[in-house]
């Protein structure tokens, strides 16, 4: 009989066991279940949800970029763009496309395109101011007349050399004479840069100033070669409409970047507008 009962107690333990460990089997298994279902993504579409935003395929494959960033460009194809896709696709690396400076000069209203025919610079009435020699511009590479009497020297800064006209009373715009360095990128060739340059010389004139043109022609400044643009430069002060007369001279200098000679002389001043030529017809590379 103690054989007996001691079966039975075993065999009632065996059942007890087996209870307890069903019990935590199901505990695990509950809990797995529900870290499994919080990391799947609901299999409804983003458009269902109000307010969700449609998913971005790839953006966590890519550190670094945001989820409205894509690291290949779409080729408009249903299969998408390739992961090797050539850098030669991208614009910035088309060597076709025109500099964006010479772009968007182009696309700037205060100056129009430059005449398609060369034009001679024209000869302004009078005679020009008086000189004293040459000035030598060595920093842009270039020389050109000094004038005086009418003309005074300037501190250069920020040009390599100025010359001005006295003020007019009640003006605050007077004429000016300077050479430097050319301050915009080069183009390849001596006219687009010499017309980039003019636009520059609109920062030297009043507000709201426009050019239109009245000489385009190549030129030669001792032994080098250059462009020399004339123009009328269009502005209103005090509510009158007034212009400049003026003109740049671009010179192709060794071994460094081309020299800007840049005179502008106000209606004010319209006797001195002979100065221009003199200026135009005297420069010279060093």
């Amino acid at each position: 009989m103690r054989v007996v009962y001691r079966a039975v107690a075993i065999a009632a333990g065996v059942v007890v066991l087996g209870a307890g460990a069903t019990v935590v089997l199901l505990n695990r298994g509950d809990s797995a279940d529900t870290v499994a279902v919080a990391k799947v993504p609901s299999a409804a579409p983003a458009s269902s949800v109000p307010g969700a935003a449609a998913p971005v395929t790839g953006a966590a494959a890519t550190p670094g970029l945001s989820p409205l960033s894509s690291p290949v460009p779409s080729t408009g194809e249903s299969g998408g763009a390739s992961a090797s896709a050539s850098p030669a696709a991208s614009p910035a690396a088309d060597s076709d496309a025109a500099d964006p400076a010479l772009a968007a000069a182009l696309k700037d209203p205060r100056v129009p395109a430059l005449p398609k025919k060369d034009r001679r610079l024209r000869d302004f009435p009078g005679r020009a101011a008086a000189t004293r020699g040459l000035i030598k511009d060595r920093r842009s590479g270039v020389a050109l007349p000094r004038f005086i009497k009418s003309w005074a020297l300037a501190k250069p800064a920020p040009f390599a050399s100025r010359q001005l006209l006295p003020k007019v009373k009640g003006a605050s715009y007077r004429g000016m004479l300077v050479s430097c360095p050319v301050p915009i990128p080069v183009q390849e060739t001596l006219r687009d840069t010499a017309f980039l340059a003019a636009r520059w010389t609109l920062n030297h004139h009043p507000s709201g100033a426009k050019i239109s043109w009245t000489a385009s022609q190549p030129i030669k400044a001792g032994k080098r070669k250059g462009w020399l643009l004339g123009y009328t430069v269009h502005y209103t002060i005090k509510g009158k409409k007034r212009v400049s007369a003026a003109a740049l001279a671009l010179v192709d200098v060794p071994d460094t970047k081309p020299a800007v000679v840049f005179i502008t002389i106000p209606d004010s001043h319209k006797k001195r507008w002979h100065d221009i030529n003199k200026v135009m017809s005297s420069v010279k590379a060093l």
